[in-house]
């Protein structure tokens, strides 16, 4: 009788530290979907710059400096690896960019043209869905987290090889313009 009962506990306990384990796949796999995402996004952002660049190079041709800066920072945001040096690179191709808007107020030729304009509204529809799979992405690393740092997943989540997950936070350039108020002109 004893024995039974000996295997018994046993058994919930294997029954147990399975489901743990399974819940964590799930979990992790819930990540790389989320991340998967916004690859997505990105590659459709950066597919649309070298438009929006070609777009502006007729009009502010003896801009290339900017122009050169925009397709450097996406170079770098198509090659970088990782959730925190994506979202690095992202944050400085969107600090490129925002330099490009700002040159098209120069030339009202270029903010009046359509092409531009259609660009530019792509462009702001994907920093939209970015920003939406970036709150998934971090939403489901944050379960993530904090399921393989609680019990039981923290009995053994490390050395099954359910590592950290880091979040696709905002870079400082990003920071400091999201605190910044924003500036209305007529």
């Amino acid at each position: 009788m004893g024995m039974w009962i000996f295997l018994g506990i046993i058994a919930v306990i294997i029954v147990f530290i399975i489901g743990a384990y399974n819940g964590l796949v799930g979990l992790r796999q819930r990540c790389k979907q989320a991340f998967g995402d916004i690859d997505v996004q990105l590659k459709q952002r950066h597919d649309l710059v070298p438009n929006l660049v070609e777009a502006v190079k007729g009009y502010a041709a003896h801009e290339r400096g900017t122009l050169d800066d925009v397709i450097k920072a996406r170079n770098a945001a198509v090659n970088a690896q990782g959730a925190a040096a994506q979202g690095q690179a992202e944050g400085a191709l969107s600090g490129a960019l925002g330099k490009l808007f700002a040159l098209s107020e120069a030339y009202p030729d270029l903010k009046a043209n359509a092409n531009f304009l259609e660009l530019q509204s792509q462009l702001a529809d994907i920093e939209n869905k970015i920003a939406a799979a970036r709150r998934f992405f971090n939403n489901a690393a944050a379960e993530y987290n904090a399921s393989r740092e609680s019990v039981p997943g923290v009995l053994f989540a490390g050395s099954m090889g359910f590592a950290p997950q880091e979040f696709f936070n905002l870079d400082e350039a990003e920071r400091k313009e999201a605190s910044a108020p924003p500036q209305v002109k007529f």
